[in-house]
This record gives structure tokens, C-alpha cells and sequence, in this order.
């Protein structure tokens, strides 16, 4: 068959853009419809918690005895609606409960922000290395797991003392080993596989291999597997401000208000219960994320 000029000047086709592992990543989480709703439930509360000065909200701080404990909905004479009610000191609970999302946010993240670091670090050289190495930080971590994690947060708080800087040691102190040994468990199952063994071949050092070969392929599960805990650290930290081992009046802190109004119970019944609602609300949407986020990373979908 003869060959036109425009047939020899078009040049091959284009070639079909090439999608990455990351992007199939998110693809497959925007249509997972319970995860994007999470994620934007989530989304408008740390927003509403960022700029909570700016939302013209009453001053959280600010109580008086003859408007505490009222219903919500409640109007006082000058005109001004408390829409979730007042607490036991006349505060605005709406007030309350966005400004406290920023403690409550912050101590249930960071812990598990550091901890994903430390832990990340340690399960991997324990990983790679092997043998004694391996065997030094992984032993020393078992100690850790004979403790159930509310009572280990709560023994290093006690031991460390009450305030926000010692909740957040404690609870990087709980969860550093779940993450070292998830890091570890998929490291040694890395490292023996054909192209970590090609690259040490050709003569790359360890340093190389871990982050080029090694990094990729074990932060992702253990990023997965951290998120999924930022729902226990907020209860944990919660739990830590409810008995008096976190957050110290007068903090708005949800955990810390729960435990203000804990003996309103009976008289404001729906009042009392927003700080654990929020809580509840917050840790389901977390982990619902973190489950759409482990699915979205299953290549076999």
C-alpha cells in the first residue's frame, strides 16, 4: 500500500497518558461516597476550629451564674440565642465546643503525627537491619504492649503530670510501638523482595535502598494504619482531660467539658451530651476515612 506525504509528516499517535499508583489512589476515593462525606464533615470542623475567632461566636470564657445551665435555643433579654445552650458556668456551648475542636484536634493529631515519625524510623531500621538490631528495638517495644494503652496513657500523664505537653508525650509514648511494628512487619517483607535484592547488587548502600526502594512501598500501609488511630487519640485524649491528667480549666476541651457537665446530666440532658457527640462524631468519621483511604490502596480493586 503506497504511503501519502501526510502519512510520513502526522508521525506516530499520541500516546495515551499513563495514570500513577497515586492517582488511581484518589480516584478510587472520591467515589467512595462515605469517605468524601467524612472527609467534609471533617473538613468543616477543623475549618470552623481554624477560624473560630473570625465566626462572631460569644467568648468562650465568658459565663454568668444566671444564664448557666440553659436549654437549647435559649434567648436572653438583650436578644442574644445560645444555640446549643450554656454550661454549668453560663458559657455559650456553641462557643465552647468550636474553640474547643482546636485542643481537641490538635492533642489528637500531633501524638499520632509524632509517633508515625519515631515509629516509622525504628520499625524500619529494625526491618532492614535485622538480627540484633531487630532484636534490641523490637524486645523493647514488646514491653510496651503489655500494657492496655488507656492504662499506659494514663500512668505516664500521672507520672509526668497534668497539662497539654504531657498528654501529648504520653500518647506518642503509647503509640509509637503499634506503628514500629507495622513498619517492621512490611519492611523485612520489603526488603527481600527482587529489586531490593537487584539494587544492593549493583552496589547501592543501605542508606539508598531504604530511601528509594524501601520508603515507597512501607509509608504508605503505615500512613494508612496511623490514621486509623487518630480516632483512639482523640478519645484517649479526652478520657486524659476528663480525669484531670490533660487539658486544665478554664481550656475549652471537649473531653474537659464533658467532665464539667457530667453532673448536668440529669437536668440538661441534650446539653451534656454535645461534647461527647462531637467526640463520637469526629472518631467515626476518622476511621471511616481511614478505612476508605486502606480500600482506595488496594491495587486488586
Amino acid at each position: 500500500m503506497a504511503t501519502t506525504l501526510s502519512d510520513r509528516t502526522a508521525g506516530p499517535p499520541p500516546a495515551t497518558p499513563v495514570r500513577g499508583y497515586w492517582a488511581g489512589v484518589g480516584r478510587r476515593l472520591v467515589r467512595d461516597k462515605v469517605a468524601m462525606t467524612c472527609a467534609a464533615i471533617l473538613l468543616l470542623i477543623v475549618l470552623a476550629a481554624i477560624f473560630a475567632p473570625y465566626l462572631g461566636l460569644a467568648d468562650p470564657y465568658r459565663g454568668s451564674i444566671a444564664r448557666r445551665l440553659r436549654p437549647m435555643g435559649f434567648t436572653t433579654p438583650q436578644g442574644f440565642t445560645h444555640w446549643l445552650g450554656t454550661d454549668e458556668q453560663g458559657r455559650d456551648m456553641l462557643a465552647r465546643l468550636v474553640h474547643g475542636g482546636r485542643l481537641s484536634l490538635f492533642i489528637g493529631i500531633l501524638p499520632v503525627f509524632n509517633a508515625f515519625v519515631i515509629g516509622s524510623l525504628l520499625g524500619i531500621v529494625a526491618g532492614y537491619v535485622g538480627g540484633r538490631v531487630n532484636m534490641a528495638i523490637m524486645r523493647t517495644i514488646d514491653v510496651f504492649y503489655a500494657f492496655p494503652s488507656v492504662l499506659l496513657a494514663i500512668a505516664i500523664s500521672g507520672a509526668l503530670g497534668a497539662g497539654i505537653l504531657n498528654s501529648l508525650v504520653s500518647l506518642t509514648i503509647v503509640f509509637i510501638p503499634p506503628i514500629a511494628r507495622v513498619a517492621e512487619s512490611v519492611t523485612t517483607s520489603v526488603r527481600n523482595l527482587d529489586f531490593v535484592d537487584a539494587a544492593r547488587a549493583s552496589g547501592a548502600n543501605a542508606l539508598t535502598i531504604i530511601r528509594v526502594h524501601v520508603l515507597g512501598n512501607v509509608l504508605g500501609p503505615v500512613f494508612v494504619y496511623a490514621t486509623s488511630l487518630i480516632s483512639v487519640s482523640m478519645i484517649l485524649a479526652s478520657g486524659l482531660s476528663f480525669l484531670g491528667l490533660g487539658t486544665k480549666p478554664p481550656e475549652p476541651e471537649w473531653g474537659l467539658i464533658l467532665n464539667t457537665l457530667r453532673t448536668a446530666i440529669y437536668s440538661q440532658p441534650l446539653v451534656a451530651a454535645l461534647p461527647g457527640a462531637m467526640i463520637f462524631t469526629v472518631s467515626i468519621c476518622f476511621n471511616l476515612l481511614s478505612d476508605g483511604l486502606r480500600s482506595a490502596m488496594d491495587v486488586k480493586l
